[in-house]
């Protein structure tokens, strides 16, 4: 640690879990990653999808070390708890678990993409990409009006529905 700096009083081993090392670099760079749950391959992100039938799925594709991550990750904890009853968050690191880079484009260091009752939500937020949002939303309040506006269009059997806030000029546009 640098001066300063408070020790860690735990280390996992090199030869922990994935999920043990994902912790210990999250505690070290000061991520909430670590308080929500993490989907550690394929067939948990298919289980995910496919068994929960009233809610809506969240991903946060990237890694819990990027910035943008840990921006976006910090809002998701933050609404959690006040949208769990329309909606489920999980993390997915997209060097642990690759299988749905090409499938859903994940090349961006960030994406966070919308699932309702298996079906992938598209959201139009003025951007022209509708699969997903890949920058951080560190506002928790326009992040829970999305999901919202997901899960009531998703309910009426919509696959595309319209943000409540138009991001196109720089996402600073009312």
């Amino acid at each position: 640690p640098r001066r300063g700096e408070a020790r860690r009083p735990f280390r996992s081993c090199p030869h922990s879990s994935p999920r043990a090392r994902a912790i210990d670099r999250a505690l070290d760079r000061g991520s909430m990653s670590y308080l929500l749950p993490h989907l550690e391959s394929g067939w948990a992100v298919d289980q995910a999808i496919l068994n929960e039938e009233d809610r809506v799925v969240i991903i946060r594709f990237g890694h819990d070390y990027d910035p943008d991550c840990q921006v976006m990750d910090e809002t998701l904890y933050k609404v959690a708890e006040l949208v769990r009853n329309f909606a489920v968050i999980y993390l997915v690191d997209i060097t642990d678990v690759p299988d749905f880079n090409v499938m859903y484009e994940l090349y961006d260091p960030l994406s966070v993409m919308f699932f309702f009752r298996n079906k992938h939500i598209l959201v139009d937020l003025g951007t022209g990409n509708n699969n997903k949002i890949n920058w951080p939303l560190a506002d928790k309040q326009e992040f829970i009006d999305i999901v919202e506006t997901v899960y009531r269009g998703a309910r009426k059997g919509k696959g595309l529905v319209m943000s409540p806030k138009d991001y196109s000029a720089g996402r600073n546009v009312q």
